[in-house]
């Protein structure tokens, strides 16, 4: 079960490099001045990869957790 915990804490860990790349472009897109309509599209192009990265992060964990309870 050992493989199971390292697994799930690899997922987890590509979900929160998926979320730090949400929130880095989003900072980016708030410092560039962006108007209205250009920052609407940048966040709507970052939601579902923040969406997606937030889920594979707590799947990883639920996997971390299952390697942790059948061991």
């Amino acid at each position: 079960m050992e493989i199971l915990i390292w697994c799930g804490a690899v997922i987890s860990l590509l979900g929160l490099c998926g979320l730090i790349w949400c929130v880095i472009r989003v900072w980016r897109a708030r410092r560039a001045g962006l108007d209205d309509s250009a920052m609407r599209a940048v966040l709507s192009k970052v939601l579902p990869v923040n969406t997606g990265a937030l889920f594979l992060s707590v799947i990883g964990l639920m996997v971390v957790v299952l390697g942790i309870m059948l061991r």
